[in-house]
């Protein structure tokens, strides 16, 4: 037997699998790398040696008004490591200052006094300037220029404001942008919500580009990148996070060039190859990112590339926040025909994308190649009207499972982490 432990909230799931019945078990190398400081340290080491730029504390001198794009409630980025340190270095070069730390929510909620506590600690929230980004907040947006995909560009006006754009992060494998952070700060993190949609089209969502690791002739990350020089973010610090959430390495500099340095670090270690399976366990890593419907797509996709059609999709996320959009819920529940549905979104030109519909388009795809069995603490009702089967544990969730596909002896993946590891067919 091979215990497997499922990151779940913020605790974890556990299910023994006989030999007979484990085809594999998905894992990036992330977990047995061996960081070569601390994560205080790395984050320093990145500072004191960017990648393209001069340091930040160079690059701050003379500056008035700085500002720092900080990721939401909704990413596991450690800024209360990677913050002190940047804040640290801005003063080092320009003690007086104003730094402003503009919170990038996209058009996710705001987030919450507790949430901002939680990610940056008592001293941050108290004695910073921290202002949270409200995607409808016209009074706050303004037009940048045309995005490649034509649409109108628009981000925060703090940040346009700003003698010095900065920004901090995570590096993750991303399911259509390719990998997250660097350039995603500025697009989706800052901008109106009108830009964000022409960005997530259906268009570009059905790209053969837009896909887990893939930067290459990927739309919507051509957009991203083209929102970032043009709105002059000037140097990010980024980091790779390890299944703990901790930090093993970092890298600083250049918005672009210090992005793709950490895009390279993780694809040396996050990508495995696709088995064939009729039944696929995955999660979203737990805690922040498994806290709706709406994010649990992500480590979907990760098990959408090694499951047979036809197969099973069994996904843990306990989801404690909800489906995570009633825009989202709605494209889901509204209509029993699926493929009806998808047909509907591929029609909707750029400018015509509703919001949440780039996530409903995903899950759609899923749905149309595998069945989906979602083990939460969501009501079983509304898992239901979203065409998945709803379950509470890995156990009833199998049984379920092996039901589904009929077959004597089933082939079963486990991905502990689904949006940590990048499927390679």
């Amino acid at each position: 037997m091979k215990e497997i432990h499922f990151p779940y909230g913020k605790t974890r799931l556990s299910h023994s699998f006989s030999e007979d019945e484990l085809a594999g078990v998905l894992c990036s190398s992330i977990e047995s790398y061996m960081a070569e400081a601390s994560g205080v340290q790395l984050v320093k080491n990145a500072l004191e040696a960017p990648v393209g730029s001069e340091r930040l504390c160079e690059l701050a001198k003379n500056k008035e008004k700085i500002v720092i794009i900080a990721s939401d409630h909704t990413r596991p980025v450690p800024s209360k490591v990677i913050m002190p340190a940047m804040l640290a270095e801005i003063r080092k070069g320009n003690p007086d200052a104003h730094i402003t730390i503009l919170i990038a929510t996209g058009c996710h909620r705001g987030t919450t006094k507790e949430e901002l506590i939680g990610k940056f600690g008592e001293d941050i929230v108290k004695n910073e300037n921290i202002y949270i980004h409200d995607c409808d907040e016209k009074d706050k947006l303004a037009t940048i220029g045309t995005l490649p995909s034509g649409g109108n560009c628009e981000i925060n006006t703090i940040a346009l404001d700003a003698d010095l754009l900065i920004s901090e992060g995570f590096i993750e494998p991303h399911f259509f942008a390719g990998f997250s952070g660097g350039r995603k700060s500025v697009l989706p993190g800052i901008a109106g919500r009108s830009t964000v949609l022409a960005n997530h089209c259906s268009e570009f969502i059905n790209h053969p580009n837009a896909r887990t690791g893939i930067l290459d002739d990927n739309p919507i990350h051509e957009d991203m990148l083209w929102a970032a020089k043009t709105a002059k973010l000037k140097f990010i610090v980024n980091v790779v996070l390890n299944s703990e959430k901790e930090v093993i390495y970092a890298v600083a500099g250049d918005p672009e060039r210090a992005h793709k340095k950490g895009t390279e670090f993780l694809s040396s270690l996050c990508g495995v190859d696709a088995i064939d399976a009729d039944i696929v366990i995955s999660t979203n890593g737990g805690y922040p990112l498994d806290q709706n419907i709406y994010q649990a797509v992500k480590g979907m996709t990760a098990a959408e590339a090694t499951v047979k059609k036809d197969g099973v999709i069994i996904m843990l996320a306990s989801s404690a926040d909800g489906t995570g959009g009633e825009h989202f819920y709605h494209q889901l529940a509204d209509e029993e025909d699926i493929s009806k549905t998808m047909s509907t979104f591929l029609a909707r030109k750029r400018g015509e994308t509703l919001p949440d519909q780039w996530q409903s388009q995903i899950l759609v795809r899923i749905l149309m190649h595998a069945r989906v069995i979602y083990v939460s603490e969501m009501d079983d009702q509304i898992v239901e009207k979203m065409h998945m089967v709803p379950a509470h544990s890995i156990e009833e969730a199998l049984l379920i499972a092996k039901e589904l596909v009929k077959t004597d002896c089933p082939k079963i993946v486990a991905i502990p982490d689904g949006v940590a590891v990048m499927v390679k067919r």
